[in-house]
């Protein structure tokens, strides 16, 4: 995985129609969820719809772990939170992951199938220029201390490591563990503020910064000891 991974100029070109497709079916739905279903970023509301469904619950809360890797209306972790107070640490946890694997996988998928010019129009250049100077210089270790960042979108991630030579289930396992600690430390706090031990959540949101703030100051050589 090195050198630049994007297509050429051609395939750029070839690909204009699709991106005009996509681009206009992603501007209607987040004007469909923002003036008919705000309750969809509400993390209090998705939490009483999943329970709502009852014995379901797990599968609909997988479910909605998936989209949001692929519509990105709320932050993963905030559900993984969700899913810590309504199913425990471990199994909130395992449910998260398995939804946000899902959700990545078919993001990559989509994003391999339509190219780049449809991600330009939909992830941030800035996002683009990182991934571009991370993923050139580390390749896939690089890769996997970006999913160690809470602060870099799932969605995004994984459609521009569509873009790259990455095959799927590479993408997979990066996934699978770089997004585990957040995720588990997230659902964790959700557990425990169920709970009103409000001492504990702190900690563990102290603890998930500071891990952050660490990975991200020493990314480069992380990634050069994971590579």
């Amino acid at each position: 995985m090195t050198g630049r991974l994007f297509d050429s100029p051609a395939a750029r070109n070839a690909a204009l129609l699709r991106v005009g497709v996509v681009a206009v079916a992603a501007a209607v739905l987040a004007v469909a969820v923002a003036a008919f279903a705000p309750r969809l970023a509400d993390p209090a509301w998705i939490r009483s719809a999943v329970e709502s469904t009852g014995p379901f619950a797990p599968l609909a809360f997988v479910g909605v772990q998936t989209l949001q890797v692929i519509l990105a209306p709320i932050p993963g972790q905030a559900l993984a939170a969700v899913g810590g107070s309504l199913f425990g640490t471990v199994a909130g946890t395992a449910y998260s992951m398995v939804g946000v694997v899902a959700g990545s996988a078919i993001v990559f998928l989509l994003a391999r199938r339509f190219g780049r010019p449809a991600v330009e129009r939909l992830v941030a250049d800035d996002a683009v220029a990182r991934f571009d100077g991370v993923a050139d210089r580390r390749g896939v270790a690089g890769l996997f201390v970006l999913f160690l960042l809470p602060v870099f979108p799932d969605d995004a991630l994984c459609a521009l490591a569509g873009l790259s030579p990455l095959r799927l289930r590479t993408l997979v396992v990066l996934v699978a563990v770089g997004r585990l600690p957040t995720f588990a430390l997230a659902a964790a706090a959700g557990r425990n503020a169920g709970a009103a031990n409000y001492e504990t959540v702190a900690l563990l949101v102290g603890v998930g910064v500071v891990a952050s703030a660490v990975v991200y100051r020493y990314r480069d050589e992380l990634a050069a000891r994971v590579g």
